[in-house]
């Protein structure tokens, strides 16, 4: 299998990290950090402005198509740096409405994702032990969506009840991609943030971020796809390759703090360095990271034509696994090796070890990964 990124993703790396390098400076991120939004609005505007978030999409929808791995590579530059822009809900989502959506609903919503002027993000997890692909939020059909929603082809008005927990990057997002159950099966649903029995609650994360807990009272949405046909499952696939591609990125960050560190750190006359117990954790982290890193890119590759669900569906939940166990072993093992240091929330690298804290609980844990797993394995089928 042939991990080689090619020309143009490696000019999209390259070019991501020219820019998360130059942007996302120790200072800023403090700025940033302190500010109502926890976005850096400055950033997002220069990623658009440089056609990376754009590169993503299809060709028909003015984009590159470098799809889930130009994903990947813009997540896992971002990740090396912990810049606080709200990539992996706003591009796993336009992802689900490129390939989903009605071309109304593509027409209205990329153009301003590829320009920097408005987002969607996702409405995955709910409170309780609740599995992504069986929620317990609602949706029922009621009549026409004549009104909601601009263009001649209205879809059908469904109404949505239930309570959403830990939405990422709440500021600037103009639509929610919603996951709720529906009688044939899960369903996707577009809702407007201001919509009519749509409540936000704002809430800290472990990242510094905002995430919200929203609220859906008989909310008007609009199904992306039809219930049932897959597209959630779809959705929560690209939601977990593109956690796994931040986590690579959060932990290859740490792991170079870490050698900076202990390059320059001296104890009994000699550099930390060269102490082999602090070689071993090291190395440690480095067969972790290169793991989660084959796993990832396993996963992107899985997603490529000709397309196996099963198989993609596997190659998922591996690069997940790797990165909730790896990941977080990675950065508990970077702040053990900084000593003292590593808790002063003066030095950067604290940053990795929250956000790979973060990532490690987002839509489960490594013991839900590895159940949905076994599921899949011993059944052929993650879930309905």
């Amino acid at each position: 299998m042939d991990f080689s990124l090619g020309e143009e993703l490696e000019a999209v790396r390259d070019l991501a990290r020219e820019i998360f390098t130059d942007r996302a400076t120790p200072e800023r991120l403090r700025e940033v950090e302190t500010s109502a939004s926890r976005v850096d609005a400055s950033l997002w505007g220069d990623l658009a402005a440089a056609g990376l978030l754009a590169a993503v999409l299809p060709e028909e929808d003015g984009g590159a198509g470098l799809g889930m791995a130009g994903v990947a590579v813009l997540l896992e530059e971002q990740g090396r740096r912990v810049a606080p822009v709200p990539l992996w809900p706003a591009l796993a989502g336009a992802l689900a409405v490129a390939a989903h959506g009605t071309a109304r609903q593509r027409a209205e919503l990329l153009p301003d994702l590829a320009e920097g002027n408005g987002r969607v993000t996702l409405a995955l997890e709910e409170f309780g032990p609740a599995d992504p692909l069986t929620p317990r939020t609602t949706a029922v059909q009621d009549g026409p969506a004549e009104g909601l929603y601009d263009g001649p082809d209205d879809a059908a008005l469904w109404r949505l009840t239930g309570t959403k927990a830990v939405v990422p990057a709440p500021a600037g997002a103009r639509h929610v991609l919603v996951t709720a159950a529906t009688a044939t099966g899960s369903g996707l649903f577009l809702v407007a943030s201001d919509a009519p029995g749509v409540t936000w609650e704002h809430a800290e994360t472990t990242s510094h971020d905002l995430s919200a807990h929203v609220t859906l009272d008989g909310a008007p949405g609009e199904p992306v796809g039809t219930p049932g046909d897959g597209t959630v499952a779809a959705l929560v696939r690209d939601s977990f390759v593109a956690l796994a591609a931040v986590q690579v990125g959060v932990t290859a960050g740490a792991l170079l703090h870490a050698a900076d560190h202990l390059r320059e750190r001296h104890q009994f006359g000699r550099p930390l360095a060269t102490f082999q117990a602090v070689q071993h954790q090291l190395a440690d982290c480095y067969v972790d990271i290169e793991a989660m890193r084959v796993t990832l890119w396993q996963a992107v590759d899985a997603q490529k034509e000709p397309f196996d669900a099963e198989d993609a569906d596997r190659a998922a939940l591996v690069a997940k696994w790797w990165a909730t166990e790896g990941g977080l072993n990675t950065v508990h093992r970077v702040q053990h090796v900084h000593g003292g240091i590593g808790v002063d929330t003066d030095y950067p690298v604290h940053r990795h070890f929250l956000w790979g804290k973060q990532i490690s609980t987002t839509l489960g844990g490594a013991g839900a990964d590895l159940e949905r797993l076994g599921a899949l394995l011993t059944s052929g089928a993650v879930a309905p």
